[in-house]
């Protein structure tokens, strides 16, 4: 196996990246509940303005997995944190690690920002990221429990 690589994504991923997205999908078993398009991603990922980013994994020149984060920010520690909000390796390249690889970037830009947290969830049934997570120091956050607001019942929060 080649040297695994970490680069900043451009535009010229976005294909790439939504590939990848609809891989993670699949193996989240939600690949119906993707409706991003390639033109999202160019638009909402690689604007100017934009607050996400996103890197590509590479094993040689071949790209093998993605990760995409955005900073956030602590009112209680008064600094940002970096939330990743997807990580994805494809399978045939799990366990050479380029996860760890990904990882480990992600962490160096966290300190690097002097971010006080580095934060991501995972599915409660996804034991193998479980497992890979708390053997490199993670802990999961008990506490908290997360909500969203999506889609039908946002809008009719927003407007009524």
């Amino acid at each position: 196996m080649s040297e695994v690589k970490i680069r900043k994504a451009n535009i010229d991923d976005a294909s790439l990246i939504l590939s990848f997205v609809k891989e993670l999908a699949t193996y989240e078993k939600a690949l119906d509940q993707v409706s991003a398009s390639v033109d999202d991603i160019e638009k909402n990922l690689f604007d100017i303005n934009t607050t996400t980013e996103a890197v590509i994994c590479l094993s040689g020149d071949k790209p093998i997995g993605f990760a995409v984060y955005f900073l956030n920010f602590s009112t209680w520690l008064g600094k940002n944190g970096l939330y990743l909000e997807d990580l994805y390796v494809s399978p045939e390249f799990r366990g050479c690690g380029a996860g760890k690889k990904l990882l480990k970037y992600l962490a160096q830009l966290a300190v690097e920002n002097n971010c006080g947290r580095f934060e991501w969830n995972v599915l409660d049934w996804n034991e193998p990221a479980i497992r890979f997570y708390e053997s490199i120091g993670a802990k999961p956050l008990s506490e908290w429990t997360g909500y969203r607001m999506e889609a039908r019942s946002l809008i009719d929060f927003a407007e009524n």
